[in-house]
């Protein structure tokens, strides 16, 4: 059987073209388009990339219109109710979930990589006590290629693996050093004998004074946090690492760009934005008023955290956030009335034809921050824990790319200013 084949032709020149079709795993047909110019003179013209496949990857696949993710085939409720944060981070890297052994060795590795050189934590003393956290973090990560610029063969594998290994572990002492600069805290480093999350909350909050205990709840709810973060195929700032990769530059360069790319409101600074609003809302009596305004194109007030580029239903992510923001808000003992807020705008949204009509379903962000302030961690931090934990995908976005031959990522335009003119002297204008 022949592959599949989309026959165009162009009517004004009688050239016609015979269009490759390919079809991975799972997922859309897709044209491949790449003779379109040179046959018929012709590019395409997709804002936003919102029909446009910029990449093969055997990483993360979501089918928007079902509320389907898996990474590497496996359904994101599976992972996230058997197995934890580095688990996945290993399944991410290398396609396949770790034996016993192999999981013992990884976790040895991210573990001996979590010390940053002192030299760092003399830089960030160097931002203002304010600065935003992102701010320090990309520019942090984009200095670490000048303590590993010598050392890292591009062609090697094994180095590649190394570097983004290295990205893993040494992403949270750096949220943790940025946080605490911020408060005026002195540095706390990484204690070995802690697990992944454990080992983050105690460079967050302990202090030389007394003794910090960890709480099992708040350190399971982040790894499922990291967990349903960790990747997302290609967004925005997966988009970048892979763009900037593709330049060949080193994986530091090209994880500062994601930070930079995730920082957006509307990207990795949304779960953020979704606290402002049901602050702005104030009480369970508004909400009513406020799904009003959400309605009116005149009115510049929009519901955050509803609504997904990807999901046309419920965000998979959404489901198992918001069930575990229940179990934190409970077993911490704390009562949030922004939960309340929270679940009361839910549940009017989603019975509102306008919404229902849109297919604007909660999204990952709605319940996230909800949970993050349980734990404690400020709402300047709440992008930073996602790139703790987008810092996996981006690494392994990075690996797979730099494992085939890519070539240097340069979308077309359609120019849109004058046409050609005539240089004037200034003195005759």
């Amino acid at each position: 059987m022949s592959d599949p084949r989309v026959y165009i032709k162009d009517e004004s020149s009688g050239k016609s073209l015979d269009l490759p079709v390919i079809r991975g795993t799972e997922g859309e047909p897709t044209l491949v388009i790449k003779s379109l110019p040179s046959t018929l003179g012709y590019f395409t013209y997709d804002p936003g990339f919102t029909a446009t496949a910029s990449c093969t990857s055997s990483i993360t696949f979501i089918d928007g219109g079902k509320g389907i993710l898996r990474y590497r085939g496996y359904p994101i409720e599976q992972l996230a109710a058997g197995s934890n944060f580095l688990e996945v981070a290993y399944l991410l890297l290398t396609g396949e979930l770790p034996s016993g052994d192999e999981l013992d060795e990884f976790h040895h590795d991210i573990t001996y990589h979590t010390m940053i050189h002192e030299k760092l934590n003399t830089f960030i003393s160097g931002f203002h006590y304010d600065a935003h956290p992102m701010a320090m973090m990309a520019g942090v990560v984009g200095s670490l290629s000048a303590f590993y610029h010598d050392k890292m063969d591009m062609e090697n594998p094994e180095h590649r693996m190394l570097a983004a290994k290295r990205m893993i572990a040494k992403m949270p002492t750096i949220a943790a050093a940025c946080y605490r600069h911020h408060m005026g805290w002195p540095t706390a480093y990484p204690k070995n004998t802690l697990n992944f999350t454990e080992r983050f909350l105690h460079m967050m909050f302990s202090v030389p004074s007394e003794p910090y205990d960890i709480n099992p709840v708040a350190a399971k709810a982040l790894d499922l946090l990291f967990i349903l973060h960790a990747d997302h195929e290609q967004n925005a700032s997966t988009s970048t690492v892979r763009l900037v990769g593709s330049t060949g530059a080193n994986p530091y360069a090209c994880v500062a760009a994601g930070i930079s790319a995730l920082w957006g409101p509307a990207h990795g600074g949304a779960n953020e934005a979704v606290l402002k609003m049901l602050d702005e809302i104030g009480d369970v009596s508004n909400v009513g008023k406020f799904i009003d305004r959400a309605k009116d194109k005149n009115d510049p007030f929009r519901l955050m955290g509803f609504g997904h580029r990807v999901y046309k239903n419920y965000d998979p992510r959404a489901s198992i956030i918001r069930a575990a923001a229940y179990e934190v808000l409970e077993e911490l003992g704390t009562r949030d009335p922004l939960m309340d807020l929270a679940m009361e705008l839910e549940r009017i949204a989603l019975e509102d034809e306008y919404f229902v009509s849109k297919k604007l379903y909660p999204n990952v962000d709605f319940y996230s921050g909800i949970i993050y302030k349980a734990l404690g961690i400020p709402r300047s931090m709440f992008t930073v824990m996602f790139a703790i934990a987008r810092t996996v995908g981006w690494v392994s976005q990075w690996l797979e790319q730099e494992g085939t031959p890519t070539p240097i990522g340069r979308p077309r335009q359609v120019y849109s200013g004058p046409g050609e003119r005539q240089y004037v002297p200034v003195e005759t204008r």
